[in-house]
């Protein structure tokens, strides 16, 4: 199975979707209706049996691949960040059903990975590569404490589950390591239960200006077709990094493309910094004034060298010949991705692509900075590289608007978070309050802590709390 559900799909109509193997196979037909019948029932497909294959959420189009891979009665099944585009109900879903296949079946599961929360205390084994060779091949309590006598400050300690994160920087030694969420917070009852109370917070203060606004805006892609944003209303502030979480196929990656002008709303208004999105003519908006990183970064580019690319847009926005490539070696350097200039974007890996597709629209110099999904198959160490990053932007005053399913990101990173369901923005708030309300839209670290410190949502907050850091 592939990171994208889309590229996996090949036909139109799920029933289609999970007979096509079996009849590339040449099995006869009533055993293929057997199969097909009784892996739909065992998936929980029956409901949308019928359905066509473009109308699936992310969540459910993976379920389908997955499926589609089981019919034909694999004895390996191999994966490849199958979670990446998933947001976190239907991730972990969709790992919970892995394991069931696993336990049930005695199936062999191979599993490639960067969200490692669910993942990782599933495993029998972890194998660490790192450039082609393999850094560690032990069980998973015992990979934290080999990475560490390697090396005590290697990034992929950063993507471990959290449970292990916290556990090692309280320097707890002896004892079994905890994997999960429920062992993370015994373990956290056990040693600092006597502990009760909240980190202290300072109130979030924004900036005067609205640098984007939706005002009761409405939008579907076709007349018939019903609508995916229902009154929408937003306002994010300049110089704030506000991030959008929400299920697959709620609409999120559709708020974007309305405040970016690629979709027109029929109804309501559209304002970038407080000019209403109609007046820009031409390019203009693009010039200078709002970028958008799309959910595929593979859209981003037209050209067969990563530099061509970066010269092109540099010469369309008339940066000068002189200019350009001191603009793009810095860029460059700000990404890592220096190695990557005269490679084929389209030959890039998830995570290479994104980084890449990144420097190209930061090249641009927008105010505004719309990201869709901009963590989606890159590593830890990179994605402290993009908070970082993200965090220098917003200094400098730009204004970044994300949709993510990334939690621990969004809580580590943003000002503000937003829900978003049913076709509106429901509720936004500071990370600690909007994780700290929630029960499944919240970090792995406050469902650990929140008996104890309910605002606490990071790693870093929930150690601080430990230490009696409150005041």
């Amino acid at each position: 199975m592939q990171q994208s559900p889309e590229n996996q799909i090949v036909t139109d109509k799920v029933w289609h979707e999970l007979a096509f193997g079996l009849e590339n196979l040449g099995i006869p037909t009533e055993t293929i209706r057997r199969r097909v019948g009784e892996m739909a029932s065992y998936f929980g497909i029956a409901d949308w049996f019928r359905k066509r294959t473009d109308e699936l959420s992310g969540g459910q189009k993976q379920l389908l691949n997955l499926a589609a891979v089981m019919v034909m009665q694999p004895k390996v099944l191999i994966l490849d960040e199958p979670t990446a585009q998933l947001d976190p109900i239907a991730a972990a879903d969709f790992l919970a059903t892995l394991g069931k296949l696993n336990r049930e079946l005695g199936l062999t599961v191979l599993l490639v990975e960067h969200r490692l929360e669910e993942a990782f205390p599933m495993a029998d084994r972890v194998l660490l590569l790192e450039r082609g060779r393999v850094l560690l091949y032990d069980a998973p309590e015992r990979i934290c404490d080999g990475l560490r006598s390697l090396n005590p400050d290697h990034p992929m300690l950063a993507a471990l589950p959290s449970a292990v994160r916290i556990f090692h920087a309280l320097g707890a030694s002896g004892g079994k390591c905890p994997l999960t969420v429920r062992e993370g917070k015994d373990f956290l009852e056990q040693h600092y239960g006597n502990r009760r109370g909240e980190l202290p917070e300072t109130d979030y203060r924004h900036s005067d200006t609205v640098a984007a606004e939706l005002k009761n805006v409405w939008f579907r892609y076709e007349r018939d077709l019903p609508d995916v944003l229902r009154g929408t209303s937003m306002q994010v502030y300049a110089g704030e990094l506000y991030a959008v979480l929400g299920s697959n196929g709620s609409g999120k990656t559709t708020m974007l493309k309305v405040l970016a002008g690629v979709g027109k709303a029929y109804r309501g208004a559209v304002r970038i910094e407080g000019k209403a999105i109609r007046d820009y003519k031409g390019n203009s908006l693009w010039r200078g004034v709002l970028a958008l990183l799309p959910q595929n970064p593979q859209t981003v580019f037209v050209r067969d060298k990563v530099r061509a690319d970066f010269e092109e847009l540099l010469e369309a926005h008339g940066v000068p010949k002189a200019e350009r490539a001191g603009r793009m070696e810095a860029i460059a350097e700000k990404l890592g991705i220096g190695a990557l200039l005269e490679r084929n974007p389209f030959d890039l890996s998830g995570g290479e692509g994104q980084k890449c597709a990144l420097a190209k629209v930061l090249l641009s110099q927008p105010r505004i900075l719309l990201l869709d999904e901009p963590t989606k198959g890159i590593d830890a160490g990179a994605k402290q590289t993009l908070g970082k990053l993200l965090r220098d932007l917003r200094a400098d005053g730009l204004t970044v608007i994300m949709v993510t399913h990334d939690v621990e990101f969004a809580a580590e990173v943003a000002d503000r978070c937003a829900l978003f369901f049913d076709g509106e923005i429901l509720s936004a708030d500071t990370p600690s309050r909007f994780f700290g309300g929630n029960t499944f839209y919240t970090t792995a670290a406050n469902r650990m802590v929140r008996g104890l410190c309910p605002n606490a949502v990071t790693c870093g907050q929930a150690v601080r709390f430990c230490r009696g850091e409150t005041e």
